[in-house]
């Protein structure tokens, strides 16, 4: 398997005004009277905390870097020195220097939060979970099950065992599948137990052990742990949010693709979870463009796709294929109500029917209850969606004015849909925070959840689909178990030890 390397041209993109006073890349802070290899070396680190430059992944060479960024091979060898010194990369004689983790450094943010739940009893829980993306159900959902049970006759004098799902459902979401641009006929349907179901079927026929599924970094934790369980290896390609519309990186994708032979991408084009960002139509046709180039099957997660909240949404990718390149799955449950286990995965016949001979192992259907609900509130989404979009709104709307009145240093990637927002911290301490987060009354979902190795903590998802009362409260909580922190934990970066 070949190794995986940042070209010269994409660490120089990603580095940006690296010789300034602050080296996030993007900053315009004046130049500094620091060493350049100095500022270059506490920019890759950035770059590595942040999730940009992955884990065993390879830097570019001393002599490249230097080239594409302008300066002297000793200032790049200089850099890379102390980040190797400091544990930041690992170099072998004869081989390239790779991005890593100094000893001590956390690589799961699941845990801290996860331990501290599981010790308490239900009345010691924190009052504001948000550790959650998902809003109560609509009103309608009564109504749902209501017409569900009207139905229900026509199918009590079967087994009610149907694992391709029933045909009003099907139909009602070729329909629209369709109406969005994307021709589908219903035996292209398959219903699932929820979109994560979806994607484990498609894991399981689609991947073997050890193979190499790329993934959008940040990203669902929920897929990330499906394609670990089925003995597959994720290979994040960092997103830009500095690009709106345009921050899937495309070059990386492609470069992944071909370096890793990965056979399988999972993404999520349509309001990222949990960035809220949206891939344009342009990126589509690339995508798709790319996954033929590289014979690679593209399972684009669509669960997110109705919270759009700015805009239009652009057709869905699988509507810029050729051929059997794409595969979408999609789900009820953001759309409705969590507890409304209903998805589905639109794919070609071929494809459906190994996803039905490997199903029957794992379970016998969709409970048809649900998924006659299910069509029921598809009929009526227009209405239901239009109203769940406005209440997003405002709610995010309420995050984003508390988050400025309380922890004004904060800073919100600019989504424009969704459920959540992603959220830079001054400091890398997000699991530290969730750790201490529920003695100030509020559970979070810390930002390495949404990443592999280490990843994302400078970061932290923040839904807003709680009232706003409780947001704001939320806010206030997140905001007093962020001064708790140590001194030593709250501080920025500790400065690279130099010799």
């Amino acid at each position: 398997m070949a190794l995986r390397v940042i070209s010269a041209a994409t660490l120089t993109r990603d580095l940006g005004r690296w010789r300034h006073e602050n080296s996030e890349p993007g900053s315009t802070a004046r130049r500094t009277s620091r060493p350049a290899y100095l500022a270059l070396a506490e920019s890759i680190r950035l770059l590595i905390h942040d999730g940009r430059a992955p884990l065993g992944v390879a830097l570019p060479s001393e002599r490249d870097l230097a080239t594409a960024l302008g300066v002297s091979r000793t200032t790049v060898t200089s850099a890379y020195a102390l980040l190797r010194e400091n544990g930041y990369l690992i170099s072998r004689q004869g081989s390239r220097s790779t991005v890593a983790l100094p000893a001590g450094v956390t690589h799961d943010g699941t845990k801290p939060a996860r331990s501290i739940l599981a010790m308490m009893s239900p009345d010691e829980l924190p009052a504001i979970d948000l550790t959650y993306a998902a809003m109560s159900a609509p009103p309608e959902m009564s109504e749902a099950y209501s017409a569900a049970l009207q139905g229900l006759p026509i199918y009590l004098g079967t087994h009610g065992m149907d694992p391709v799902g029933v045909l009003p459902l099907r139909e009602a979401i070729a329909r629209r599948y369709t109406e969005r641009g994307l021709p589908t006929d219903p035996d292209q349907i398959l219903v699932t137990l929820g979109a994560q179901h979806g994607l484990r079927l498609l894991l399981n026929v689609l991947t073997a052990p050890a193979e190499r599924v790329l993934i959008d970094h940040p990203t669902y934790p929920n897929a990330i742990e499906a394609i670990r369980d089925v003995g597959a290896r994720p290979v994040p390609v960092p997103l830009r949010p500095e690009r709106p519309g345009a921050a899937w990186d495309l070059d990386g994708i492609r470069s992944a693709a071909r370096q890793t032979a990965a056979s399988t991408a999972y993404l999520v084009p349509d309001f990222n979870n949990p960035t809220g960002l949206l891939m344009n139509a342009e990126s589509r046709a690339e995508l798709a463009a790319i996954a033929r180039e590289t014979r690679m099957t593209v399972i684009v997660d669509e669960s997110m796709v109705d919270q759009q909240l700015e805009g239009e949404n652009p057709p869905p990718a699988a509507a810029f294929a050729r051929g059997p390149e794409m595969v979408t799955i999609g789900s009820a449950s953001k759309s409705f109500w969590g507890g409304l286990r209903v998805g589905w995965v639109r794919a070609n016949q071929t494809l459906i029917t190994k996803l039905l001979g490997t199903r029957s192992t794992v379970d016998l259907g969709t409970p048809v209850m649900d998924q006659l609900a299910t069509v029921y509130l598809l009929e009526h989404a227009e209405t239901i969606l239009a109203r769940r979009r406005d209440q997003l709104r405002s709610r995010r709307e309420t995050l984003l004015s508390t988050l400025g009145e309380e922890l004004p240093e904060w800073r919100a990637v600019p989504g424009v849909g969704g459920m959540s927002l992603w959220v830079q911290l001054p400091a890398p301490v997000s699991t530290a925070l969730a750790a201490t987060a529920p003695n100030h009354g509020v559970l979070l979902a810390a930002g390495p959840r949404f990443g592999v190795q280490g990843a994302f903590e400078r970061f932290l998802r923040l839904p807003f689909t709680r009232e706003e009362s409780d947001l704001r409260l939320g806010v206030k909580a997140v905001a007093a178990a962020y001064a708790a922190l140590t001194p030593h934990a709250a501080d920025p970066l500790a400065p690279l030890t130099c010799y």
